[in-house]
């Protein structure tokens, strides 16, 4: 088996703001895996100040694996700690196995029969921007809707909600929203009750990752279903996750493969969850569409009951020409139509 891997970045098609900073670019490694004249082809996407690992690390880790890759494809668990990794590694060992032709997980999704319903993101930003994506996104037809927040004023933001709300009177509308931890501990209950007047699924991390007794006691009195994200990051054990899972006892879980242990490590969170009658949905991690083609196979194999978090390719400008496709509130796999990467990635071997 032969390995190697392609640094490549990818561009905003305008500046994505986020709770940790806004993004004009985003940085990814592809790994190839090549054997028998097949080329399999995973995405390591770390998100700096976000991820537990650095673009250093993983440029030198995927080094290591490059000049023996079959020691760690035989021993995934020495890169449970580095799971954006583990993740393009578990991909590529997926597309290779099956051909090398971005079919990893053969099913009625990828045959194009099925699509998988996914929320509207309404991204970051000043008021005008947020309301023009939130008309967008219900002309589009979504029925799930995800509100970012804690970047305005929160006054701001209870506006922004009150006019889903309105969306909401007329048409079926679900409305999640994603504090990115912004509230503090002593305020986020009172927070929590001001957003409950607008019947929303579900908030993401309200308050920071690492409080998880203040976090604990907030599900337990919440008027608005908990679902943690950060929250998850760097617990990759069995026992870490059983622990926290057996303290917070959240209401829901937001799975990224990138950031929550790759494919394995996801699999043992919903594993987990499932044992407690915690919900959960996935969402992908701001990868290109090598990344996102994978979780988004996966992810329909769990056979999802809620809205996932998939609709995230649309973002940049250089992004690779694939199959997927989001029609309506769904995205789809379109099997007239194949992945095609820059010449900057082809094979340095032939």
């Amino acid at each position: 088996m032969i390995a190697y891997f392609k640094k490549y970045q990818l561009h905003f098609k305008r500046p994505a703001e986020t709770s940790r900073g806004v993004y004009n670019t985003r940085t990814i490694w592809l790994l190839f895996l090549k054997e028998n004249e097949r080329t399999g082809i995973g995405e390591c996407a770390p998100l700096p100040d976000l991820s537990k690992e650095s673009p250093e690390q993983v440029e030198q880790l995927l080094k290591t694996i490059c000049a023996n890759p079959t020691n760690y494809i035989n021993h995934p668990e020495l890169l449970q700690d580095i799971p954006s990794v583990r993740f393009g590694l578990e991909s590529a060992m997926l597309d290779l196995e099956n051909g090398g032709n971005q079919i990893l997980f053969p099913s009625t999704f990828t045959s194009g029969e099925e699509g998988i319903p996914i929320n509207g993101l309404i991204w970051m930003g000043d008021y005008t921007f947020m309301q023009q994506q939130i008309r967008e996104k219900s002309e589009a037809g979504f029925q799930c809707i995800k509100l970012k927040i804690g970047a305005i004023n929160f006054e701001r933001e209870l506006s922004l909600l009150q006019s889903l709300k309105y969306l909401k009177g007329r048409q079926d509308i679900t409305i999640r929203v994603d504090a990115n931890g912004a509230f503090q501990p002593e305020k986020a209950l009172d927070k929590l009750n001001e957003l409950a007047q607008f019947d929303l699924h579900s908030i993401e991390q309200p308050i920071a990752a690492g409080q998880w007794e203040e976090m604990a006691k907030l599900c337990d009195e919440t008027p608005i279903p908990i679902a943690l994200d950060e929250e998850l990051i760097g617990i990759n054990s069995r026992d870490k996750k059983e622990a926290l899972l057996d303290i917070i006892r959240p209401q829901f879980l937001v799975l990224k493969p990138s950031l929550h242990g790759g494919i394995a490590g996801c699999d043992e969170w919903i594993n987990l969850a499932n044992e407690r009658s915690i919900g959960w949905w996935i969402t992908s991690y701001l990868e290109s569409n090598i990344g996102l083609n994978a979780i988004a196979q996966w992810t329909f194999t769990k056979h999802p009951k809620m809205y996932q978090g998939l609709g995230t390719g649309q973002l940049f400008t250089n992004n690779f020409n694939s199959p997927l496709e989001i029609r309506g509130e769904q995205l789809w796999f379109d099997q007239q139509k194949t992945f095609i990467l820059p010449e900057e990635l082809s094979d340095p071997k032939q």
